[in-house]
């Protein structure tokens, strides 16, 4: 067991972890590895991959009781729930308002976030993967622009199981027989080389495909098989970035002779 917590939690997000957490010690069994490799002090970034809408709280318990509780950044619209929302924003969860002006107010709380000490988590997808196999897509860039801003660790996640419990989109969760949370850590992505270059479009495109690399190797590892198309693009292929994908296109796998360059940060 780790020791104490480097900063106090909010009455708030002490209140959520009493309910939830006895629920998802009785409704999930847990395989977590890499632990070691979560720094016991200090601001920091941390990246899961995006599978399920429960990923939220599958990989806050694997925080919390490693003790270091994340403060997630989460679309602006939970903040809206009749008390989902009070709790959350008690709690020091940062809202994100997409595709707006607004979006700089996030990363400006999440660099603050860092600077206090505190593990900031960011899906660096921004959403569910759109890959029909699950794998991590495209990232975007801000964990790494927060990461470049503080020079913090990076450290990837990768997740599966989930999907088990609520399917990608899904609103029908299967929680019998219990699934196996597997998580697993990985060491900080190693950005020194960046750091003294502009955070433009390049260097952050650089170092987020950096971190999306290495979340998909720990997914081969936690899943056994070897991710061997190019990574799906959703702007490639006309899927919309938000919201349900289903509802709009069937997926495909990315073409061979893609690119990724010059996306704005």
């Amino acid at each position: 067991m780790r020791g104490a917590r480097p900063t106090r939690l909010p009455m708030a997000y002490r209140f959520a972890a009493f309910l939830l957490r006895p629920l998802l010690m009785a409704l999930t069994k847990r395989e977590w590895r890499g632990v070691e490799h979560l720094p016991a002090t200090g601001g920091f970034v941390v990246s899961p991959n995006h599978i399920s809408y429960v990923d939220p709280l599958i990989f806050a318990h694997f925080m919390y009781d490693n003790r270091r509780e994340a403060y997630f950044l989460a679309k602006e619209s939970l903040f809206t729930i009749p008390g989902v929302g009070w709790v959350i924003r008690r709690a020091g969860q940062i809202p994100v308002y997409r595709n707006s002006v607004a979006a700089a107010q996030a990363y400006r709380a999440a660099v603050a976030a860092v600077r206090e000490g505190k593990a900031v988590a960011i899906f660096p997808e921004g959403t569910i993967t759109r890959d029909p196999d699950l794998w991590p897509m495209r990232g975007k860039t801000g964990a790494a622009r927060v990461a470049l801003e503080t020079r913090c660790p990076l450290i990837p996640v990768a997740q599966w199981g989930p999907e088990e419990i609520l399917s990608p989109y899904g609103h029908r969760p299967r929680l019998f027989p219990r699934k196996t949370m597997h998580l697993l850590a990985g060491p900080p992505v190693d950005l020194s080389d960046l750091y003294d270059r502009p955070i433009d479009t390049r260097t952050l495109r650089e170092a987020t495909d950096r971190l999306m690399d290495r979340i998909t190797e720990l997914l081969e590892e936690i899943r056994g098989e070897e991710h061997t198309h190019e990574r799906f693009d959703p702007r490639q292929h006309g899927v919309p970035e938000i919201g349900d994908p289903m509802k709009h296109h069937e997926l495909g796998r990315s073409q061979p002779g893609t690119t990724t360059e010059g996306e704005p940060a």
